[in-house]
């Protein structure tokens, strides 16, 4: 209880937290981003393939 007390205190603790869920933010933006940019690829490559 007492470390948890600490970490809670702790100015440094906070800020790497704040940072970690920063960094997992934009790892779920970038995610979302891929997979719509991969639809759009794959149906250019559907329709190429069925052109061919």
């Amino acid at each position: 209880m007492t470390m948890l007390k600490k970490l809670i205190r702790n100015s440094k603790g906070a800020t790497a937290i704040e940072y970690g869920l920063i960094a997992a933010l934009i790892a779920v933006a970038g995610i979302a981003a891929f997979q719509a940019v991969g639809g759009g690829v794959q149906g250019t490559f559907n329709n190429a393939s069925a052109k061919l």
